[in-house]
């Protein structure tokens, strides 16, 4: 199913009342999950996250524009965060089975009912961008609310959609911003201080724009130097990243090219110059670019928290990551003599962002990465400062945790034996193969990582690493099977209730009946492919994993056999019933090949531990 996430950002972050009145509308749609809300008094200003289809996301929207347009007036609006409308931006985010361009048409959709029917100016930005000069959300803000009525009216800042008017109405409500994007982390690093001008000082050095060059700088802070302009008139080109002065801009331009590796037309742009006009930047300051693209930053001061923080937006983790922005931050802190505290996440983040973080700060530590999925993500927790100023809960906060599993998986071990124990078909064999091949992956996991520890062993650490990094996969997986065997059979009694009153409704029931078998066999086939695969680590683990947890790996073999075996079985018991000869040939010719591998791991497996027994004298 297309699920899309939409996070409006609402300019008002005091007013309790008012907030709960937004929401109020998005809960009551349909097929719309609320996932997060951050209000900011000193901001004044709330981040909503919810998640939906994309018709119900684009309903709730809707909905929570026209609210806030109804209970906010921007003529009263004051707050530390730039903005420019109630709501200030209204983001659609892809997060399954829908693609970036779907939800840019669907922000363009949006933006088209909010202007009609609202009578709200509306601005398309990032993947929405009618035009590439509104792709950034800061430069359609400029100047923010206060700006707009020299903005509208006027060609270059005609909204996509709605009203091109300042009246009393758009007085109230401002503009909207809609568009369609990457996830966006939005992340503070908070500060030991309570200046903004120490939260800027690095703000401005680790965001892409950067920020004007200084040279001389009389103390650690970059606003000490003095400015470095560009002087056309006096052939006077400087470089902004080395001693180098150009006599005019070809030069300069080739210096940047040849020397730097870098394109001085290309940052012209980004910092709004114009690299057709040379003459256009006589006494212009030359601007030198942050430590990290697709960031961007600004120093505040939150009272409620009594300190400083630096304000992130991390719009493509895939190019710059938190933990590399968070060691910048302590870098450039240290030199300052200030200390980074922590950090806090507004809304949600990524799961696959979090782990990378735990796992560079596993790596760092010289620990192993191949440790339990909570263990890593609260190592990234723990390593960010998360829960410095404000509780961090991975279960709320993390999204796109891959599941654990259903009911059965969450059960206490005496609870599940017991259901287990009772008169009914399922849970059975079947998911208890399953729960077997996972504690066979648990095992190999714990003796590759007890061994990866060790100085004497340091040889096998990178193997060991690798092998408990796919253990915990492999026992995930598993731990997923383990109801997912439970409702195998389903498809195959959901066939059986069907009606068969007439010769095509019988057809039709047959066929689907067969379906439902062929399904049934599927999942525990899987189940014994996932199991073999854990076998397949119980061997290395034995050979040559810490000496004396040689048992823990033979145990693990012979539980991820079991997992093979029962899981086999299972598949057998409904070829049976299956009437596709040709299926029902490759199907056991499969099943033949893994009993066969399976016989042989145990087989290797039990001679590596019973050598290492009979070396002991056991």
């Amino acid at each position: 199913m297309a699920l899309v996430e939409c996070v409006p950002n609402c300019s008002e972050g005091r007013d309790k009342q008012k907030i709960e009145q937004i929401l109020a509308v998005i809960r009551g749609v349909e097929g719309v999950e609320l996932l997060d809300v951050d209000p900011g008094a000193e901001t004044n200003r709330t981040v909503v996250t919810f998640v939906g289809s994309p018709e119900a996301a684009s309903r709730a929207a809707f909905l929570a524009i026209k609210r806030a347009a109804e209970v906010i007036d921007m003529r009263k609006h004051k707050g530390a965060h730039p903005r420019h409308g109630a709501t200030d931006v209204c983001p659609f985010v892809p997060v399954a089975d829908i693609s970036m361009q779907e939800c840019a048409a669907l922000a363009k959709a949006l933006a088209r009912r909010v202007g009609d029917e609202l009578g709200i100016p509306v601005y398309l930005y990032d993947q929405a961008a009618q035009v590439p000069e509104r792709r950034s959300l800061a430069d359609v803000r400029a100047g923010e609310y206060e700006a707009l009525p020299k903005k509208l009216g006027k060609p270059g800042w005609k909204p996509d959609f709605g009203p091109d008017a300042w009246n009393d109405k758009v007085a109230a409500s401002g503009v909207v911003t809609i568009g369609a994007r990457e996830f966006l982390i939005a992340y503070n690093v908070n500060l030991n201080s309570t200046s903004k001008a120490h939260a800027d000082d690095i703000a401005h050095a680790i965001r892409e724009k950067g920020r004007a060059l200084r040279r001389g700088q009389t103390n650690a802070f970059y606003t000490s130097g003095a400015l470095v302009k560009y002087q056309p008139g006096k052939q006077v080109w400087p470089s902004a990243y080395d001693e180098f002065v150009g006599k005019s801009f070809d030069e300069l331009e080739r210096h940047y090219r040849d020397a730097l590796g870098r394109d001085l037309r290309a940052e012209l742009v980004l910092f709004g110059r114009d690299p057709d006009d040379p003459a256009s930047l006589e006494g212009v300051n030359v601007m030198v670019k942050g430590r990290f693209d697709e960031c961007r930053a600004v120093g505040w001061v939150i009272p409620e928290y009594n300190r400083a923080q630096i304000s992130i937006n991390l719009t493509n983790t895939n190019v710059t990551t938190t933990h590399a922005v968070y060691e910048a931050c302590r870098e450039l802190a240290a030199e300052r003599g200030l200390t980074v505290t922590g950090s806090e996440i507004v809304g949600l983040v990524p799961y696959a962002a979090l782990r990378q973080t735990g796992e560079f700060y596993l790596e760092r530590q010289g620990g192993s990465r191949g440790v339990p999925d909570s263990d890593v993500l609260e190592c990234a927790v723990q390593s960010l400062g998360l829960r410095d100023v404000a509780p961090f809960d991975i279960d709320k906060s993390v999204l796109g945790r891959p599941a654990r599993g259903g009911p059965l998986v969450s059960m206490r071990v005496d609870a599940l034996a017991d259901e287990v124990s009772r008169a009914s078909p399922a849970p059975g064999g079947g998911s208890l193969a399953a729960l077997a091949g996972s504690l066979g992956a648990a095992l190999a996991c714990m003796v590759a990582n007890l061994t990866h520890g060790k100085p004497r062993l340091a040889e096998h650490a990178a193997e060991m690493e690798d092998l408990a990094v796919r253990g915990q996969r492999l026992k995930d997986e598993l731990l997923v099977a383990v109801d997912a065997d439970t409702e195998a059979f389903n498809a195959v009694l959901t066939a059986m209730r069907l009606p068969r009153d007439t010769p095509e409704q019988r057809t039709a029931r047959e066929a689907a009946i067969q379906e439902g078998y062929k399904q049934a066999t599927r999942v525990p086939l899987r189940t014994a492919e996932l199991c073999l695969a854990a076998m397949e680590l119980c061997l290395p683990a034995a050979e040559r994993g810490l000496p004396a947890s040689v048992t823990d790996a033979g145990v693990g073999a012979l539980l991820a056999r079991a997992g093979v075996r029962g899981a086999v079985d299972n598949v057998r018991i409904n070829l049976g019933s299956i009437k596709d000869g040709g299926w029902v040939t490759e199907q056991k010719a499969t099943l033949a090949s893994l009993c066969a591998r399976a016989d042989e791991l145990e087989r290797q497996v039990r001679a590596v531990v019973d050598a290492a027994l009979e070396s002991a004298g056991a």
